[in-house]
């Protein structure tokens, strides 16, 4: 029989009492107008001692749910989102759904249910989207001791009132929070997916002495300062009995940040619905009343849960201390989506940011359920987009990262729920390949690196500067491509791609290889067609360009034979003339250097570039390693992370031969510390690797291997 959809029965502000607070913007905005913060409340007494309660909730745009006083939930899950097409309404929305049980919420005991919940209306942070409506259903599947059950839904019972005091980026409180009244019910246009995702976890920040009173007349600055760098929502309390203005400036390192002003005229309790990257908080607070003002100042950290945190130790402190910065930058960026950073908050659209941080998960907290959700989002974008995201190079790394959560988690699902997305990617590059093979017109060839070359962005470069890394990526999603319809037994589609992949490396290696300099070189300097040039798609220049980036990706997917990338490898190491890279692309290349055998070579020679920014800054990590001129690094950005990935890996030799772990094989190295220990999460359980040196130089090293997990050697052969 086919599942039912589940009961939503969304409620609003009234309609004839708040017409100007109805609708609103799709995507972000600080429009005054169409913003607005709705608290609904709601008791059932229902007579009787609860057993447990299947809860489902959601709402538009971003909500806190209190249960019996306590908080439960944030939310929703992000719709994830892209810099194209937010003119139109996204197809998705997602519901969480708890289980409380008495044992978890007091006033199961009485019969009593309690709901409090605030709901802000109007994304005001890019990963947030809209449906331009207000509203949020919450539905509850009750299990009394006595075995009986019953349904309760939002509806016209509900209570709620508009708190005009909240606006946009703070809280003004000469504006009168209106009286409650009754809900109403509005039409259903969200038809909310369930989310697999917990909800975050949060913990309360601790500042040394946040108390600020001011005396009438009074303006009081000060800094209050965190020990690292935290995603988190300001909490403000108030004590006071006249207009208080306070202003709130986060900060990281040493810039002023995202923040937030209020103004307070009576004794409140605040908590903001916007998410900031905090190190620390400058916070003024002016009395302009008659009597003392009391104000104590919070963040409330936030973040995806953490079931397990895997570490990796070496007899290298600055090596550590690299892994543990770029860990806790990524347990930060785990939000209901992964973010470029808490600062940015970039929506689903910066693909190569998220593989990353995917890669990285698999040696800290093994959990791939944020992974795995954020390609499905993905995929719905691609679906609905025909094929199409912003940055061309990203949508293709999509394709590597729904094979390699599929080889993380052995949920092959995965694989068929996102084959209609693969085959519109795919059909649409294959449109833009022109005569002489090779990928000719794309919309734009972003993103490849964050540097200016002859004052060029690389962000979205010309094709002289983007081409090869562009048509290298193509190679990569066509290679994969053949991998998953392969596992999925569509073998005229594996043939398909298996053909345009050879076709293409021809291409490739024919027209943009230079055998003189034994060099990729970035992109042919033939003209760009002119109804192509527009703001991300700048016409092309006459410069040859040789540079670390083609021969990296080269090396990496494999284009030329293993000698020949060695020898690519070598020049990208050796020959300052081919220009920087950024921790983004280094990612790229550690990666490259372990597929090709050269990890006990450069691994650590590569790793040595995070020990100085880590050491300058240990409570998060740089954006980067050379900063565009006029530009800020953020310090949460967890896309240049990689060594909580590629040292582990490179320690461990780890290769996963069959998905979910089943098989592996594991060549541990030391490269030339004294000492390892490292920890890697599967789903069967932790894997645990010490390699020390005994006192003749020999490596000794000690397996713990969970049962489920078979150690092969690398002819495949089952060891002891």
């Amino acid at each position: 029989m086919k599942q039912m959809e589940p009961i939503e029965k969304w409620i609003w502000l009234p309609r004839d009492m708040y017409p100007s607070h109805q609708t609103t913007t799709l995507t972000a905005s600080g429009q005054k107008e169409t913003y607005a913060v709705a608290e609904l409340k709601k008791t059932y007494t229902l007579g009787k001692r609860i057993r447990t309660a299947q809860l489902r909730f959601s709402a538009d745009t971003a909500f806190v749910l209190y249960l019996d006083g306590k908080l439960l939930a944030t939310g929703p899950a992000s719709i994830g989102g892209d810099f194209l097409y937010n003119d139109r309404v996204y197809p998705q929305q997602y519901a969480t759904e708890l289980r409380v049980t008495a044992g978890e919420c007091a006033s199961f005991g009485e019969g009593v249910l309690d709901f409090r919940a605030m709901v802000k209306m109007q994304p005001t942070r890019m990963f947030e989207m809209s449906h331009g409506h207000g509203g949020f259903f919450l539905s509850a599947h009750v299990t009394f001791e006595d075995g009986t059950k019953q349904v309760l839904l939002t509806d016209e019972t509900w209570d709620i009132r508009y708190l005009g005091a909240y606006q946009p980026g703070g809280y003004d409180g000469r504006i009168p929070n209106d009286g409650f009244v009754k809900a109403e019910l509005t039409p259903n246009i969200w038809h909310a997916m369930t989310s697999p995702l917990a909800p975050c976890t949060e913990h309360l920040l601790k500042a040394e002495d946040p108390v600020v009173t001011a005396a009438p007349g009074e303006t009081v600055e000060r800094i209050l300062s965190f020990d690292k760098i935290y995603a988190c929502y300001l909490s403000v309390s108030a004590q006071c009995s006249n207009t208080v203005e306070v202003t709130v400036h986060c900060f990281e390192t040493d810039e002023e940040g995202s923040g937030e002003q209020y103004v307070f005229v009576e004794n409140t309790e605040y908590r903001g619905f916007d998410i900031h990257s905090a190190g620390g908080l400058r916070v003024r607070v002016t009395n302009t009343g008659a009597a003392p003002a009391t104000i104590t100042f919070g963040a409330i950290a936030v973040h995806y849960p953490v079931y397990t945190h895997a570490k990796t130790v070496t007899s290298d402190e600055d090596l550590n201390l690299v892994t543990d910065v770029c860990t806790h930058t990524l347990k930060y960026c785990r939000q209901t989506l992964h973010l470029d950073s808490p600062r940015h908050c970039e929506p689903m659209a910066c693909t190569g940011d998220y593989y990353i941080e995917m890669l990285m998960t698999q040696f800290t907290f093994g959990d791939q359920t944020l992974s795995a959700f954020d390609v499905r989002r993905t995929a719905e974008l691609l679906r609905y987009r025909d094929g199409r995201m912003f940055h061309t190079t990203y949508s293709l790394i999509w394709v590597q990262m729904l094979w390699d959560v599929f080889m993380l988690t052995g949920d092959k699902t995965l694989l068929s729920d996102c084959e209609e997305a693969l085959m519109l990617l795919l059909d649409r590059f294959a449109s833009y390949v022109g005569e002489n093979g090779l990928i000719e017109t794309p919309p734009d060839y972003m993103f490849i690196d964050w540097l200016y070359p002859d004052g060029i962005n690389l962000h979205h470069p010309p094709k002289a500067l983007g081409q090869t890394c562009l048509n290298l990526f193509y190679y990569g999603a066509l290679k994969t491509a053949q991998r998953i319809y392969t596992e999925l037994d569509e073998t005229a589609m594996a043939k398909q791609c298996r053909e345009a992949a050879a076709a293409l490396q021809n291409a490739v290696c024919t027209l943009l290889y230079d055998p003189q300099r034994g060099l990729f070189f970035e992109g042919l300097n033939t003209e760009t067609p002119a109804y192509l040039i527009g703001g991300w798609m700048p016409q092309n220049v006459e410069k040859r360009y040789y540079r670390k980036h083609a021969n990296i990706l080269a090396a990496y997917f494999g284009i030329v034979d293993q000698p020949a990338a060695c020898a690519l490898l070598h020049k990208v190491m050796e020959d300052t003339s081919l220009g920087d890279i950024q921790p983004y692309f280094m990612h790229f290349l550690l990666e490259a250097v372990y597929r090709n055998g050269l990890r006990e070579t450069y691994t650590r020679q590569i790793l040595e570039e995070w020990k100085a920014p880590c050491r300058a800054c240990p409570g998060g990590l740089a954006e980067g390693f050379v900063a565009p001129e006029g530009y800020h690094f953020d310090h949460s950005h967890a896309w240049g992370g990689t060594p909580a990935y590629a040292l582990p890996k490179a320690l461990s030799g780890l290769t996963i031969l069959t998905p979910g772990y089943a098989k592996i094989n594991l060549c541990p190295k030391l490269l030339g510390l004294d000492f390892a220990h490292v920890e890697i999460p599967t789903p069967r359980g932790m894997i645990v690797i010490d390699m020390k040196r005994d006192e003749n130089g020999k490596q000794i090293n000690d397996f713990n291997v969970p049962d489920g997990v078979i150690v092969c050697d690398y002819e495949d052969e089952e060891s002891v």
